[in-house]
């Protein structure tokens, strides 16, 4: 198949693309894939000693549910944690991630899981609008555009707890990911970075961990 401009595509490679999800699926429902993750090990240590024994958590971008195991493991036993996705319905009429996230997850036993199916902004609407407490740790994993991480941000921040904790995923390139020019790099160093509500607390590999002060000034 050739596009415009000269350029071709290979059939099988698209077919190959195209299935490798359905693929993955059918391995993993007969024990022979495991549920996929681009975090680090690094990373997810990380994120697991920030939100040891936190009793309200949000992770918005959730994926196969790798992280949200790692979360609800550590979490407090009376803890929430909210996990996010929009999970779209794929080619077989269903979300795949959707369905091994859920069964991950719920083979964990500790605390409670609401599960959300929107947008990061949707369910900082709700959560808003809902009788909650603020919000402990939040591990930010969905749009990597900058305003998507942007509509994050200034959905959620206001959300945090002083001396509540914030993970943001590949905002920081590294060796192995060189994301220098990716919309979540570059909004963490021109706006994160610089929100006097926030300190930054260290990054680990790709991540960046940032907690708000207790005493939250605003920027002018």
């Amino acid at each position: 198949m050739t596009l415009p401009g000269g350029s071709s595509l290979n059939l099988t490679e698209i077919l190959r693309d195209s299935l490798r999800p359905i693929t993955h699926y059918v391995l993993w429902l007969v024990g022979l894939a495991r549920p996929t993750t681009q975090t680090t090990e690094e990373e997810r240590n990380c994120l697991a000693r920030h939100a040891a024994g936190k009793r309200r958590l949000v992770e918005i971008g959730v994926w196969h549910g790798v992280t949200t195991v790692r979360l609800r493991s550590v979490m407090a036993s009376n803890g929430l944690l909210f996990a996010v996705d929009p999970f779209p319905i794929g080619r077989l009429g269903f979300s795949l991630q959707q369905s091994i996230a859920h069964s991950e997850v719920g083979r964990v036993v500790n605390g409670d899981v609401k599960w959300l199916r929107m947008t990061g902004i949707a369910a900082a609407k709700e959560y808003a609008t809902g009788e909650h407490e603020p919000v402990d740790f939040i591990f930010i994993d969905g749009d990597h555009s900058y305003d998507g991480l942007r509509d994050d941000w200034e959905a959620w921040s206001p959300l945090v707890a002083p001396g509540g904790i914030v993970a943001l995923h590949d905002s920081v390139p590294t060796a192995e990911r060189p994301i220098h020019d990716a919309g979540s790099v570059r909004y963490t160093e021109d706006v994160i970075r610089r929100d006097p509500r926030f300190e930054f607390i260290e990054s680990v590999d790709s991540l960046t961990v940032m907690q708000r002060r207790l005493s939250s000034a605003r920027a002018e």
